[in-house]
């Protein structure tokens, strides 16, 4: 008896343990999909029953960072493709990683163009700790005509001198750090996407772009980040035509051209980090002309300067339907007249970058339309210290705000005391609102 109950414990046991193979196979392959592709296809040595399954997996990620050399991983790469092959599976998703610094990466680009004429939706290839010298993964033009794709990034890789590009379903393109055969090139591959709505391009010093033309009548998002200045920025240029566009992101961006057409739908844009521009003050000038219709804006203190700068020789526009800004500050002289450009403002948020003690605060007379009419909610991220030039800052902001009904602030203090005699100096602040609030956090 007992024997027998044993038995029929551990059969139990067996068929508990065993449940998930009784799943239906559209939910086992969605499962495995969530597994790395090299473990998903470790399952198919568990039973007859799991030999096939990962090949209903319709996306495969791996990485040569995953194997003990490059060898291993494009023999098992091999196999993967030559199992879909025979099987006839559908491959909608694909990524790449490539880890090593080897000369010959003819067998990726074989990989891709398998891929890029199987209903492809997806396609992630990156090159990553290569020296430069190795920068040579090259595209097969298959990729240029995928009929399917959707969403597309490439990351360290090379793109060809190209006649034709179609890409009639694509959506999202990310590309970073690549290597283009010319200006045109890329061009064209923007331009050729006729459903494109979210560009991100990272760029560096040799990617062999002068001139970065963005021409897309579908387009609402666009960021163009430099992470290394190029030694040539007078010749280098952004000219951006994209009737569509909401959304704009410059970070560390140093062409010495830009150029918006057609912007009347822009909504936010920001512009972080370095920020420069030259050539004509006209050309400068037109350039926050076709972002002065916007809501919503964020601007690091280079840009900031640069503007403080420009404001000096050069009137510009009023951002009239300006509601939020978001400003990194280093220098304060101008903070009046930087703020009578935006009449509209509702929402300030202000970080204060190298501010001390020993920094110097002018004593600001003028009171912008904005603190008189608009301004509800201002924010200091920059935690509080007790220097006297932010002390001014705050007394000012308070007293000239007069519709003003939240000040955010957060103390940044070494010790209970001086966090103690701070907070007391800011509550007896004169408020010109009645209705304002002060928030101080720790």
């Amino acid at each position: 008896m007992e024997e027998r109950k044993a038995t029929v414990t551990h059969v139990e046991r067996r068929a508990r343990e065993d449940l998930i193979s009784e799943l239906p196979n559209s939910l086992i392959s969605q499962i495995l999909s969530y597994l790395p592709t090299k473990e998903a296809v470790r399952t198919s040595v568990l039973s007859n029953r799991w030999k096939s399954l990962w090949l209903l997996i319709s996306g495969l990620d791996v990485g040569s960072y995953m194997f003990p050399d490059y060898k291993a991983f494009v023999s098992f790469v091999d196999r993967l493709l030559g199992f879909c092959r025979e099987e006839k599976s559908c491959l909608h998703k694909l990524k790449l990683s490539i880890h090593n610094d080897v000369t010959d990466h003819s067998c990726v680009t074989r990989w891709i163009d398998f891929v890029a004429t199987r209903k492809l939706r997806n396609l992630d290839v990156e090159c990553l700790l290569v020296r430069p010298e190795f920068l040579k993964l090259m595209m097969p033009l298959s990729l240029y005509v995928c009929e399917t794709l959707l969403h597309l990034r490439l990351r360290r890789v090379s793109l060809r001198s190209l006649e034709s590009v179609s890409l009639p379903r694509l959506k999202t393109m990310c590309l970073e750090h690549n290597v283009y055969a010319n200006d045109a090139c890329l061009q064209l591959l923007i331009s050729s996407c006729p459903l494109l709505e979210d560009l991100s391009i990272v760029r560096g010093v040799d990617d062999y772009v002068k001139v970065l033309r963005v021409h897309s009548q579908s387009l609402a998002s666009l960021s163009i980040k430099y992470t290394l200045f190029s030694s040539d920025i007078e010749n280098s240029a952004v000219l951006i035509e994209a009737p569509r566009l909401k959304y704009l992101n410059f970070e560390d961006d140093m062409n010495s051209n830009k150029t918006i057409s057609n912007s009347g739908s822009l909504t936010k844009v920001n512009l972080l980090g370095s920020f420069f521009m030259s050539g004509s003050l006209t050309k400068m000038r037109d350039f926050f002309t076709s972002i002065s219709g916007v809501k919503d804006m964020n601007i690091s203190w280079g840009t900031f300067r640069f503007i403080e700068i420009l404001m000096a020789v050069v009137p510009l526009p009023q951002f009239c339907n300006l509601s939020c800004l978001e400003a990194e500050l280093q220098v304060f002289g101008s903070l009046a007249k930087f703020l009578e450009l935006f009449p509209s403002l509702r929402s300030l948020v202000l970080e204060l970058k190298q501010f001390g003690e020993n920094h110097q605060l002018v004593l600001l007379s003028s009171v912008p339309e904005c603190l008189r009419s608009s301004l509800e909610f201002v924010e200091l991220k920059t935690p509080v210290r007790g220097a006297d030039a932010e002390t001014k800052l705050i007394k000012y902001l308070l007293e000239n705000s007069a519709v003003l009904k939240k000040f955010k602030l957060r103390l940044g203090c070494k010790s209970v005391d001086e966090e103690s005699t701070i907070l007391m100096e800011l509550m007896t602040l004169r408020r010109c609102s009645a209705s304002c609030e002060v928030f101080c956090s720790t």
